[in-house]
């Protein structure tokens, strides 16, 4: 059984560790140490297990741990990320027994969480630290590039190129052969039936920019 610990004591990091209990229920894989939150005080118990420290605290772990980053803003997923040192620390991909993926060239990097319910097709790429929520699909020939993340029910098209740190909400679409520029936001319930430049949020059918940040 390996150590492990969560990232984020809010609503997602205790669905995560509904993630872990379910892999356990097929093969006991995980020992579920706590949580890791700078926004809850160390010991305080969140549903039954420990809040073990604040993130900074994890660079003080002494033996080997993984760690679920379970953060669904890319920008702060990032952040929390490059405050690692610690070399003791594995960041593992967590995927819900419930989920159907294909064994035609998918490739999944480190520190993704996929839930339940989520459909890859086939010739994917996933890179590294991203959430696919709740019943998301992502069809063939697609790439998701680092840090981003997809709200449930959030349906991915054929050939479509997906860049760093964008943000995905509930219920939204992205027809094929697009490409999401990097740090774009796209609104809950929107339909992306153009390319989105980025660092923009993106909202409505059809989707469009209503605003640019840094």
């Amino acid at each position: 059984m390996k150590n492990i610990a969560i990232i984020g004591a809010g609503g997602f990091g205790r669905e995560v560790k509904t993630i872990l209990d379910s892999i356990n229920k097929i093969i006991p894989t995980y020992n579920f140490l706590g949580f890791y939150d700078d926004g809850f005080e160390q010991g305080e118990i969140v549903n039954g297990h420990p809040v073990l420290g604040n993130v900074e605290a994890i660079n003080a772990v002494s033996q080997a741990c993984s760690i679920v980053i379970a953060i669904a803003d890319p920008k702060t997923k990032f952040t929390i990320f490059s405050k690692i040192k610690n070399q003791n620390i594995s960041f593992p991909t967590i995927i819900h027994p419930n989920t159907l993926i294909s064994d035609d060239f998918v490739e999944i990097g480190n520190g993704n969480i996929i839930c339940a319910g989520c459909i890859i097709t086939c010739n994917i790429v996933i890179k590294d630290f991203v959430i696919l929520n709740l019943m998301c699909t992502v069809g063939h020939d697609t790439i998701i590039s680092s840090f981003s993340s997809f709200m449930p029910s959030v349906n991915i098209s054929g050939e479509v190129l997906i860049h760093e740190k964008v943000y995905v909400g509930t219920g939204a679409k992205i027809i094929n052969q697009l490409e999401i520029g990097q740090s774009t936001i796209v609104g809950a319930g929107a339909v992306v039936s153009k390319s989105l430049p980025e660092y923009c949020t993106a909202v409505g059918i059809p989707a469009k920019p209503i605003k640019f940040h840094n």
